[in-house]
């Protein structure tokens, strides 16, 4: 029973990777999910996620006071002439409620000719640590494999440090044991044992009261046990006894009529004789009248009040353009999922009422908040702005285009709700904001690799060719840019807003529309004719996938004799000859001069001023994959030469040989809760 209450606040993380974080933990990007100086940061940028405190890596919490994290390792190697390598850790959680365990860690060293110790501190300063000197190999493991000091000893951490430093030292600098043992390594290791001590210094747990199990760090995380489900666990005499359970307890009552403490070690239950006076008769009946009054007065107002609310609803739902909605689903052939169809109150309470803290964004089309459903799933509600009937149409076009769309790199529209004033729209949430963020701001942009930038054009080049030749009928979406490209949390791409799109008629490759679109990624043919085709669609890829290979904005260039946008100032320079000048330093670094060739090529095509002379989507998706596949080749290949050369045994050199001795050997340590509240 106690596995399905909750570990965490509601609607906040409570994993990363295979870490649970319990309360008062919390991830860092969200202040209301964790206590003062319990925040961890989940590291989503490697191939395995990590939860991180501060540098170090998280293994496993425990509500019962731990904290285990990837312990850094000192070291001290020697050479011929002396010290050749050192590193001391210093484990400092002095800024956070934590303190070192004294009880589930060891100060441990391993060597010949060492001097290990420890320093800690603050309050009472503490030095301890341990010696050892052995003259051949054998004496490394010790005796029976034990750490009872040849080769390796250990000892205790007292009570309350906050912070520990380590340190290394040799009687004869390693000279009688450098054959065998060039090193000396030292690290604070979690020594595991079967019982649970007293509390490890400053501070104090939390645990439930008797008659409540759970989180005690949550607010009602600890739940009342009914002990009234089970026989076993009240005292109340069956069958005539009445068990009630209460905060905590419960209690042991007799039916009317029956007398006694209903207890099976009390007086139990015993029959009374039926002695009601009249007045108690009178009195109860006219109590039993006035009750049924309210009950009937208060019936016929809310039924009054609940009528009202469904005739606005209705109307709501008529000027949103419900009946629209219903002929356009209506007409399709029924083998798509259906959209959820939310109630204003489901929204209501998964926004928090629309609180200004869950804002993600502000878009021409309306507001879009972060939300939390009663089953934990995280959405994001776009609540569209209507001001005429032209954006009513708008709404309910993103309704059918997306209700028919499956494909992993488009949002997927989880449903919808028009029962309210302003419609709104609810899609799945993505955890890494835009694409635009991380190319355009200045801390992220560096970050990412030519590979991811090659991946993220590649899935928004076939999510548009899926939309251009897949869907039926074909869509057209007309405003494609890094900001309508939103990344999940392995960074995959998903093209998102489609409040601008198009269907294309079946019979027409082109058709005349009101231009829309965002400068700087509008298409010129189409912004001068009105004249759209699915070749808009190419010339604004071509402007996003011109600021994934430069980092610049699609509207931040200046030149002494005009204005020029992004995509004019690219082929420009393409024409001059000098394209790598303006690209991303880290592409030079780790693309190919023909790989770069080949895809600032693909970009200047895509962005002719001629439609016509312009690739499909489809064709700049096929190109973006052998490009991709390449690449992977390539990387294959280097992958093969690293192997061959650790097959044919080449040396390598000292550094490198200590630096992953540094690497294989970390341990764990133990990190106590210093205050739990």
């Amino acid at each position: 029973m106690s596995s399905t209450l909750p570990t965490a606040k509601p609607c906040c993380q409570d994993r990363c990777g295979d870490v649970t974080v319990p309360y008062p933990f919390g991830l860092d990007d969200n202040a209301s999910c964790y206590r003062e100086g319990f925040n961890l940061h989940c590291d989503r940028t490697s191939d395995r996620r990590k939860l991180l405190y501060d540098k170090w890596e998280v293994l496993e919490i425990s509500v019962l006071g731990d904290l285990r994290i990837l312990n850094p390792l000192g070291y001290a190697c020697y050479n011929k002439s002396g010290y050749s390598d050192l590193s001391l850790p210093d484990l400092n959680v002095a800024d956070r409620p934590f303190t070192f365990s004294d009880t589930k860690n060891r100060f441990t060293a391993i060597g010949c000719d060492t001097d290990a110790y420890v320093n800690g501190s603050p309050g009472r300063e503490f030095t301890s640590g341990c010696s050892m000197t052995c003259y051949d190999p054998q004496s490394l493991i010790g005796f029976g494999g034990n750490c009872t000091g040849m080769g390796c000893c250990k000892t205790f951490i007292p009570k309350g440090f906050k912070r520990l430093w380590l340190n290394l030292e040799s009687f004869y600098n390693h000279s009688n044991v450098l054959g065998f043992n060039p090193c000396s390594y030292c690290f604070v290791v979690d020594y595991s044992c079967e019982c649970f001590n007293s509390p490890n210094g400053l501070g104090y747990l939390c645990k439930c009261s008797p008659g409540y199990h759970g989180n005690p760090y949550l607010d009602d995380g600890c739940q009342d046990v009914n002990e009234c489900a089970d026989e076993a666990k009240n005292e109340c005499k069956a069958p005539l006894a009445i068990c009630t359970n209460m905060p905590g307890s419960y209690t042991c009552s007799c039916p009317s009529g029956w007398e006694g403490d209903g207890r099976k070690n009390g007086t139990g239950c015993t029959a009374l004789q039926n002695k009601r006076s009249s007045v108690m008769q009178i009195a109860l009946g006219t109590s039993f009248g006035v009750l049924l009054l309210l009950f009937i007065g208060s019936w016929l107002y809310w039924g009054i009040q609940k009528r009202k609310q469904t005739k606005l609803k209705e109307k709501f739902f008529q000027q949103n353009g419900g009946i629209l909605l219903t002929q356009k689903l209506s007409s399709r052939d029924g083998n798509a999922e259906m959209a959820k169809i939310f109630t204003e109150e489901e929204l209501k309470k998964a926004t928090n009422n629309y609180d200004e803290s869950r804002i993600l964004g502000r878009g021409g089309y309306g507001i879009v908040y972060k939300g939390c459903l009663p089953n934990n799933r995280i959405v994001a509600i776009k609540k569209s702005k209507i001001k005429d009937e032209s954006q009513v149409e708008q709404f309910i076009n993103e309704v059918v285009i997306l209700s028919q769309i499956n494909h992993k790199n488009v949002v997927k529209l989880l449903g919808c709700c028009l029962e309210s004033e302003v419609p709104m729209l609810v899609y799945e949430f993505i955890t890494n904001g835009t694409l635009s963020h991380h190319i355009h701001d200045e801390v992220h942009k560096s970050s990412f690799s030519w590979e991811y930038r090659l991946r993220i054009g590649t899935e928004t080049a076939l999510a548009l060719a899926y939309l251009h030749s897949a869907a039926s009928p074909p869509i057209i979406h007309r405003d494609i840019k890094s900001a309508n490209i939103l990344l999940d949390d392995n960074y995959m791409a998903k093209v998102s807003d489609f409040g601008a799109s198009r269907l294309v008629p079946l019979d027409q490759t082109q058709f005349t529309t009101l231009v829309q679109g965002t400068m700087g990624y509008l298409d010129p043919e189409y912004f001068q004719t009105s004249q759209l085709t699915e070749k808009s669609d190419v010339y604004s890829f071509g402007v996003v996938l011109v600021e994934l290979l430069t980092g610049r904005k699609a509207l931040e260039f200046h030149r002494p004799e005009k204005e020029k946008n992004l995509a004019t100032y690219f082929i420009t320079w393409m024409k001059e000859g000098n394209v790598l000048e303006i690209l991303e330093d880290r592409l030079l670094q780790e693309a190919s001069k023909d790989q770069l060739r080949q895809i600032t090529n693909l970009a200047k095509r895509c962005l002719n001023m001629k439609g016509e002379e312009r690739p499909t989507m489809k064709e700049v998706a096929m190109e973006l994959e052998e490009l991709r596949m390449h690449k992977e080749h390539l990387s294959s290949e280097n992958n093969d030469e690293e192997a061959i050369h650790l097959l044919i045994g080449e040396p390598s050199n000292l550094h490198s040989c200590k630096t992953s001795e540094h690497h294989s050997i970390r341990d764990h340590v133990v990190i106590s809760l210093n205050s739990g509240r």
